[in-house]
Formats: structure tokens, sequence, C-alpha cells
């Protein structure tokens, strides 16, 4: 019968547990998951915001030395990313290319400019910031427009803040939820032991001799979670960068590295300050309350 008994508390043990080790797996993985879609959310709004093109036009005035002196001036620029060199005759060939039409042989001449496509870094594309790097490059009097989509700058700006705001609030809801989560499990593997501690008490242990053992099982629960957690986001990345090497998911390692630390660090910080408060609840309570 003592046997028997025994072997039902042990399957109860291990099975609290196992709750417990996945519930810190599960809700650590969805928080890993969430923090690799923060920092490649950022990439891909600054490389699509790096696609808009900023156009110089020069007046028909300018030679090639202006020209020239002006590609130097914009290896030096702090804001710009890349820019390519695109003659009138280029120009035309593209229009007709998309026309389907030689527009130069019916007119007589290339009314078409010299011009740069510009692409700006990423923190140069914002409405401020673009209109001082235009008023900068108006100086020059060779210049005879600049043209870009101002519409399309404003909007993109505008929707990266709301976009980045709801993330904000749905990684603290998530971090709240996980937090729950995990409490909840530690709770219930703790309240299967809640006659064990208060008989401990009674004989005279002290409150951190009856907490510890409590506090380093489940540190160590949490480690196998976060552990599990991190080989689990690990082959997601993988599995990403094999598939769709385009997106360049593990070209920022330090990134990476921080947020499996981050999961890792969250797996055993929660762990350890649900196990303490549960136990603390525990042992303040009077032994008619443990029923």
């Amino acid at each position: 019968m003592t046997s028997n008994f025994d072997k039902f508390q042990k399957r109860r043990l291990i099975s609290s547990y196992f709750s417990v080790v996945l519930s810190v797996f599960l809700v650590l993985f969805l928080l890993g998951i969430l923090g690799f879609f923060i920092i490649n959310s950022k990439k891909l709004a600054d490389d699509f915001k790096e696609e808009i093109a900023m156009t110089v036009f020069f007046k028909n005035d300018a030679n090639d030395t202006i020209i020239k002196a002006f590609a130097k001036e914009l290896k030096t620029a702090p804001f710009a990313k890349s820019f390519v060199y695109v003659s009138k005759e280029q120009a035309a060939k593209q229009h007709t290319d998309i026309i389907g039409e030689d527009f130069v042989t019916f007119l007589g001449t290339n009314p078409l400019q010299n011009s740069y496509d510009i692409h700006l870094k990423a923190d140069y594309v914002i409405r401020d910031s673009i209109s001082k790097i235009e008023n900068r490059l108006r100086k020059n009097v060779m210049i005879a427009d600049i043209v870009y989509d101002k519409q399309l700058v404003n909007m993109v700006n505008d929707n990266i803040k709301k976009v980045s705001m709801w993330i904000l609030i749905i990684s603290g809801f998530l971090t709240f939820i996980a937090v729950l989560l995990i409490n909840s499990s530690l709770r219930l593997s703790i309240h299967s032991n809640r006659f064990i501690i208060k008989t401990m008490q009674m004989v005279g242990a002290t409150k951190s001799f009856i907490r510890k053992p409590f506090v380093m099982r489940s540190i160590k629960l949490g480690m196998i979670g976060a552990g599990l957690a991190i080989i689990a986001l690990i082959g997601v990345l993988i599995y990403i960068e094999t598939n769709f090497p385009g997106l360049g998911i593990l070209e920022d390692k330090l990134l990476i590295g921080l947020v499996l630390l981050m999961v890792f660090g969250v797996g055993v910080l929660i762990t350890w300050v649900s196990t303490y408060f549960a136990t603390q609840r525990f042992l303040n309570l009077r032994t008619d309350d443990l029923y």
C-alpha cells in the first residue's frame, strides 16, 4: 500500500515538474519569437525606407567635372547609403523600354537631364532630415530639380510609429500573460507541498531554510525550460534562414544573442520571483487555512 502511494506521489511530482517546464518553455518560446519579430521589424522598416530614392537632376550646362565632383561629395556625405548616376541617354532608353516607343526620334531631341538616384540611410528618411538634405543640395547652382515622393516618406514614418506602438502594447501584454502562466504553474507545484512547508515551520525551521530548496528547484526547472526554448528558437532561425535567405535574419548576431540571453534570464528570474512569493504565501498561512 505504501509502495503504491509512493509511486503515486512520485508520478504526481514528475507531472508537476513537467507542467512547470512546459509552461516555461512555451511562454519563453513565444517571447523569443516576439523579440526576433521586433528586431527584424525595425530592419525591414529600415530596408523599406532605404528603397525610397531621391532623384537629383542637373542642368544641361553641368559638365562631367561638375557631375564627378557631386559624386565625390556624395561619397563623404553621412546621409547617402548608395547612389547611381543616370545619364540622359540611359534615362531615354529606360523611358523607351517602358512606353515602347522611341520618343527621342519623334521629338528630334532628348529633353531629359542627367541625374543621380540617391538612396538615403534609414535614419535620414524622415520629414525634417530629408528637407534639410534637399535644401543643402539645392545650394548647388548646377542642380535643376530634386524629386522624391514626399507623401510616401510621411506615410511610411507615420505607419511605422503606429506599428511600433502596437508592438509595444502587445509585447507588454504577452509579457504580463507569461508571468501569470509561469507563476500559476509554480504555485500549483508548491501548493502540493504546503503541508511539508508548514510541518518544517512548526518544528522550528527558518523561512529562508524552508524556501531555499523550493527556489533552487524552480530555478533549475526554469533553466531547463529556457534551454529548451533557446534550442527551439535557434531551430526556427536556421529554418527561416535556410528557406528565406533574402531576409538576412541571422545577420545581426549580437541582437540575436541578446534576445536568447534575455529568454534565459527571464526564465530564471520569473521562476525565482514566483517561487519566492508562493512559498512566502504558504509560510504566512495559518494551519487551518491550509485546508
